[in-house]
């Protein structure tokens, strides 16, 4: 039973499992954050107390909370998730590399490692953002206490949570998991355990439609961008955003799904994605991506052109609204959950299936038509949703 006194394990001690043990710390509970690197753990809990303090700066917190918080948390190298590091946690959480075989490697010393007697009742959870759950709790003997805990960069602000239960996982731990992650003030939605569950899935038009619209020269990165914020709503545009999340990030992400997906085209990579990667363009963090982050860089000003932001913008937006609605035509999550997970993941101004009902479902399948006669690409065929809704004039909430 996974309570408030209930001990909680991070296994990584990266940005997201210094995020996550910062926030299991923050709702009162006992954490051990572990990692193979001294350093990783010295970063981590430098980068805790720097953001805690600035809480305190900002009136949040008083400055008892930080010492308090960061004695709740111990900071453990370790070489493998042993049971001496996690034998008394009832809740373990693993935020490595995002890599199948890494992950097997580490959930099969993780379900040794976790209490097994009388029998084992400790919930394993993998924060993965796009990799099977099921295929991760394989290297378990009880694949029925394995689920997916996906938080979103970085854990402590974010509010969404996606659940996902792998195709053993006990419908009791998907629960109690749930309240749990809910207890700690987070949102929660449930996706199927199916390749980039919600977010990732739906996300990737927003992504590879704006390379398309780049490498075919529609519009260059600074008017796409400015497109999609001042035009589209969006809170940021699709080349700032791949500049902050890591052009290396983003490709891998895009490239497990594309494969996850058995090389359907509509999750293609883009050339450009692995030319910046090869060429280390790899983001804010490199100093240079699609803009360039050095001391004294100028940045390129948009085409302040409103009939080509919106071919952008529509553009774009048919993509993402089709894989919203083919993500609801096989079950990957309610309706309800898909609006959420894209408003409260990554910020989207409206949820999509809504934003289709308001455009008109038959608006959004003729872009989409048009888009696949004059490219003849599969990447642009409309789901059989949005087909069956034109045909019989409906709405996803009216």
């Amino acid at each position: 039973m996974l309570t408030a006194a209930t001990r909680v394990g991070v296994l990584g001690a990266g940005a997201m499992g210094s995020g996550i043990a910062q926030v299991a710390a923050s709702a009162g509970h006992p954490v051990v954050l572990a990692d193979v690197d001294t350093a990783a753990l010295t970063r981590a809990e430098a980068g805790m107390r720097k953001a805690l303090v600035r809480e305190v700066e900002k009136g949040r917190r008083v400055a008892s909370d930080v010492d308090a918080l960061l004695g709740r948390i111990r900071f453990i190298t370790a070489a493998a998730p042993a049971r001496q590091v996690f034998g008394d946690c009832g809740l373990v959480i693993e935020a490595i590399v995002e890599d199948l075989s890494a992950k097997q490697e580490a959930f099969g010393a993780l379900d040794e490692a976790a209490p097994a007697a009388p029998a084992p009742d400790a919930v394993l959870a993998t924060n993965t953002s796009s990799l099977s759950i099921t295929a991760v709790a394989a290297a378990c003997r009880h694949p029925e206490r394995v689920l997916g805990v996906h938080f979103f960069n970085p854990a402590p602000v974010m509010p969404l949570v996606e659940i996902v239960a792998g195709q053993a996982t006990d419908s009791a731990v998907l629960a109690e998991m749930r309240a749990l992650v809910e207890r700690w003030g987070k949102t929660t939605v449930v996706a199927q355990d199916t390749p980039g569950f919600i977010v990732n899935r739906i996300a990737r038009p927003f992504y590879g439609e704006a390379l398309q619209l780049l490498e075919e020269g529609v519009a260059d990165c600074a008017t796409i961008d400015w497109a999609m914020r001042e035009i589209g709503g969006f809170r940021i545009g699709p080349f700032e955003l791949m500049d902050l999340i890591g052009n290396d990030v983003n490709y891998a992400v895009t490239c497990s799904v594309f494969e996850a997906f058995y090389w359907d085209p509509r999750y293609r990579p883009s050339l450009l994605q692995r030319r910046m990667v090869d060429a280390g363009l790899l983001g804010r963090k490199a100093g240079r991506g699609y803009y360039d982050y050095g001391d004294g860089a100028g940045r390129a000003e948009p085409h302040r052109d409103e009939a080509l932001g919106r071919t952008v913008v529509d553009r774009i937006l048919a993509m993402l609204i089709n894989e919203a609605a083919d993500a609801l035509r096989l079950g990957i999550a309610s309706r309800e959950d898909i609006d959420l997970a894209m408003t409260t993941g990554v910020n989207y101004p409206r949820g999509l299936l809504r934003w289709a009902d308001d455009l008109g479902i038959a608006t959004v399948l003729e872009r989409l038509e048009a888009l696949q006669a004059e490219y003849g690409e599969d990447r642009y065929r409309p789901s059989p949703l949005l087909r069956r809704m034109a045909r019989e004039k409906g709405t996803f909430y009216r």
